[in-house]
């Protein structure tokens, strides 16, 4: 995690051209392609044989969890290649700026687990949490490179919160 924090501060104030040409990018690239690759080949074969082996109840939390899986790879992978056609010269960093091309899906990709997701097969899991990794990892570059103020507007909302309960405090008084 630390490790993930220092990448995302060497990010901050790189141009995006700069970003898509950097080593973390490509590293970031072929982990989730390979990673799409995983999971398709899993999914197709034999974590469709594991999903038929599991109790009716968990062969739902399966699908479910397996439909999650793949939108946070087909978000990320989508992030991917536009910051890939930027690095190719295909796209212009302001096309590839636009909100239609930010990562997406936030809601379904960053949501609580189901309920029962314990008893699914290991790989599967395993599947979620790299693909976890991997879509959190990308969220916090795009809100870096295109700069998302959602935290920022988190702090504010919580000091006019505090502001309604206790009044405003002027610089100087306490």
């Amino acid at each position: 995690m630390a490790a993930e924090l220092a990448e995302e501060e060497s990010v901050r104030g790189m141009s995006l051209q700069t970003f898509a040409a950097s080593a973390l990018f490509s590293r970031t690239f072929d982990e989730g392609m390979a990673l799409v690759e995983e999971t398709a080949f899993y999914l197709d074969g034999r974590g469709r044989t594991e999903s038929k082996n599991l109790q009716r109840k968990a062969q739902l939390v399966y699908a479910g969890e397996s439909m999650r899986v793949t939108t946070r790879l087909m978000q990320a992978a989508s992030w991917l290649l536009i910051q890939r056609a930027v690095q190719e010269g295909d796209m212009t960093v302001e096309d590839a700026s636009a909100e239609r091309y930010r990562l997406g899906g936030r809601e379904i990709c960053l949501a609580k687990r189901e309920e029962g997701v314990g008893d699914m097969p290991a790989k599967l899991l395993d599947l979620l949490e790299r693909s976890d990794s991997l879509y959190r990892r990308i969220a916090r570059l795009d809100d870096v490179l295109f700069g998302r103020t959602e935290r920022s507007a988190g702090v504010a909302t919580h000091f006019k919160k505090l502001e309604q309960a206790f009044g405003r405090v002027e610089d100087g008084q306490r």
